[in-house]
């Protein structure tokens, strides 16, 4: 008989995660509870537990409860922005095409995460983190699109307000398809003729 004692789950080592795979880790486990329970039961404890880490990792991620409904805006983000540049890289250059893929992408993410993000938003709402993250990443989507179509625009180009119209019609748009007010097709053809007529109106 082996003297061997024999390793228990409990008794396992944990595996130790770099930081960069311990927040993936812990974005998707708050991702799950918005999905599941809803914005109010984020928690930075609750999180804690339902990693099966301590506190202090929680708080050295995050710092505040607004710490992390920002972190999970800018992973959004982040995601939306990835999928919405390879869908581009993917499509012919022309501008119908390229309208086309910006509007059917944009309101497909907002709609990929449809219950979550109004939730994060809300809890968000007058937070100074969600004011300086979300402007930073409406002037990288309107630079993005100013790059995109200059090819197909008149010798004045595009206006900021016109790109600041399209970006507000992109989100009520994609937000009106999440309540189910309007259905996603009619979303992404309305935001697609949203952007034929701004280029549109660069060439008068």
């Amino acid at each position: 008989m082996s003297n061997t004692p024999t390793e228990t789950p409990a008794s396992a080592k944990r595996i130790r995660l770099s930081r960069e795979d311990r927040l993936h880790q812990l974005l998707d486990v708050a991702w799950r509870l918005v999905r599941e329970e809803g914005t109010d039961a984020l928690t930075l404890p609750r999180m804690a537990a339902e990693a099966g880490v301590t506190k202090p990792v929680i708080y050295d991620h995050f710092g505040t409860r607004n710490g992390l409904l920002t972190a999970l805006y800018q992973d959004f983000d982040l995601r939306q922005t990835a999928v919405i540049d390879a869908a581009i890289e993917a499509s012919a250059p022309t501008l119908e095409e390229i309208a086309r893929v910006i509007a059917s992408s944009y309101v497909e993410c907002v709609l990929s995460q449809g219950r979550e993000i109004p939730g994060v938003l809300a809890g968000l709402t007058g937070s100074p983190e969600l004011a300086t993250v979300k402007w930073d990443y409406q002037l990288a989507f309107i630079e993005k699109c100013r790059k995109i179509f200059a090819p197909f625009t008149g010798s004045k180009g595009i206006s900021r307000a016109a790109f600041w119209a399209m970006l507000g019609a992109a989100d009520a748009l994609s937000n009106a398809a999440t309540t189910g007010e309007i259905t996603a097709e009619q979303a992404q053809a309305e935001l697609y003729d949203t952007i034929i007529a701004m280029i549109a109106r660069s060439h008068r």
